[in-house]
């Protein structure tokens, strides 16, 4: 009786056995598969979803947009790379005691760094980048595995700002992690650099007259028409119920107010509501990339990704009136100009990288005739952690081409603290020049790229001899 017994015990045991196993078997395979497709959609879209209506493969990429695009040229050996890259997230440039801390009266996201310094999350998402460029370039064979550069192989060279000698740092730590090489800067610490600085180092009465003629000619209805901009940032702020607009330190935005301030050795300055609604709008777009609650960052409106990017475009337009006209842009951009052709030119260099800011990246796009370009998957024009990138290729013949591009982590990634490897990139924006020619894979010949670069350099020149005169008497 005792061994029927144990037996139909043993049975039913077996059979609760089966059906537990069967049960977790449907569980961990049904999830994990939801998983793959489901938890991952924001940065999958981002990266694997063809645009609508982008090229085909090796056709001419005329107007090439989104991380569809990779930096590798199928064909062709990677030999050198220069990258010249924006600091990644900072906090906002002054702190809570100033004109920012009573312009709302809202609190500001608890800052893990100092007034202009990197923050946390702009070191680690530094670090993901300097990977990905790790393992891009280790799939390119420009990199051995546990890289150790010989001396001058590899440069790594920032401004003496904290937050771009910290993004340098952590970048190289992503990069060459073993490595332990050595971050550049040649001034004292937290100092401007003068290669990085974009300041006028000439001028004259008649040049700051035809160029402050020129910005407004060129951005005089851009300006103009940001009325709906400072609208929509005065409501997110919510202005009006703010310390500063009670006490009267601060004013109905207009757009009608634009100062501008062109002097020797100084960069290009502007007072007026422009500048004002810029310090805001930096600080705002730089908490939606902290914040993870979207409508905190906000301070509990609801916004949409257009919302966002019309705060944006304030700051990028002030960056491009005092940065990017075509008598202003190779003035502030002269030294940079000269570092990047003299390491393009360098002999054993096999990868660059200088760190500054998004004045840097949008003075030498403008000094090379790159003004105009809607990059995707982004609120900014100019993206936190940017990098423009400067990349030679060889054929099977031996010619030179190089590739020019911007790399940056979208939204979503920064927003998201996504990892990033070759399946799973940063956007990749091919940069085209104007009156350059490419190659059906995007590349330019190297002596017209050099070219280019040369003319920019020389615009100066031109621009010094051209108000000589002027400067002299």
């Amino acid at each position: 009786m005792n061994n029927k017994r144990t037996k139909i015990l043993l049975v039913i045991v077996s059979l609760l056995l089966v059906c537990t196993l069967t049960a977790q078997a449907v569980y961990w395979i049904g999830p994990k598969k939801t998983a793959s497709t489901v938890a991952e959609p924001e940065t999958t879209a981002a990266v694997t979803e063809e645009p609508a209506d982008a090229p085909e493969e090796k056709e001419e990429p005329a107007e090439p947009s989104g991380s569809a695009y990779s930096l590798s040229h199928e064909g062709c050996t990677l030999d050198q790379v220069v990258v010249l890259s924006r600091h990644n997230i900072r906090s906002p440039l002054s702190g809570g005691g100033s004109l920012l801390g009573t312009v709302t009266p809202h609190e500001w996201f608890a800052w893990s760094s100092g007034p202009s310094e990197l923050s946390l999350r702009g070191g680690v998402l530094e670090t993901l980048m300097g990977q990905y460029f790790r393992k891009w370039m280790e799939a390119e064979e420009l990199f051995p595995e546990n890289y150790h550069p010989e001396d001058g192989e590899v440069r790594v060279y920032a401004n003496s700002k904290q937050r771009t000698i910290a993004t340098a740092e952590y970048f190289t730590a992503g990069l060459l992690p073993t490595a332990n090489l050595p971050v550049e800067y040649h001034v004292e610490f937290d100092a401007m650099d003068p290669v990085f600085t974009p300041q006028l180092t000439f001028v004259s009465p008649a040049y700051c007259a035809d160029a402050e003629a020129q910005i407004r000619e060129m951005f005089g209805d851009t300006v103009a028409g940001l009325a709906d901009n400072y609208e929509l940032l005065a409501d997110v702020i919510d202005l009006e119920e703010s310390e500063a607009w009670k006490n009267g330190d601060v004013t109905p935005l207009v757009t009608d107010d634009l100062t501008l301030k062109l002097e020797l050795n100084a960069e290009p300055g502007m007072s007026g509501s422009l500048k004002t609604a810029c310090s805001v709008s930096d600080a705002l777009v730089l908490q939606y990339y902290e914040e993870a609650d979207a409508a905190r960052a906000a301070f509990g409106h609801t916004m949409s990704d257009e919302d966002w990017k019309t705060v944006s475009e304030i700051k990028d337009v002030y960056g491009d009136v005092l940065f990017t006209a075509p008598l202003i842009a190779p003035n502030v951009a002269h030294p940079l100009l000269r570092e990047i052709a003299a390491e393009m030119q360098q002999e054993g260099r096999v990868f660059t990288f200088l760190c500054g800011h998004d004045s840097n990246l949008g003075s030498v796009l403008a000094s090379l005739g790159v003004t105009e370009y809607d990059l995707p998957e982004t609120v900014e024009k100019t993206p936190i952690g940017c990098k423009l990138v400067f990349s030679r290729w060889l054929a099977e013949d031996g010619s030179a081409f190089w590739s020019v591009d911007l790399v940056y982590q979208s939204t979503a990634q920064l927003r998201g603290l996504s990892m990033l490897d070759l399946a799973h990139p940063p956007v990749v924006f091919p940069v085209v020049i104007p009156g350059l020619a490419r190659t059906e894979d995007g590349l330019y010949a190297e002596d017209a790229l050099t070219a280019r670069l040369d003319e920019a350099i020389a615009a100066y020149d031109t621009i010094v001899a051209d108000y000589a005169m002027d400067a002299a008497a």
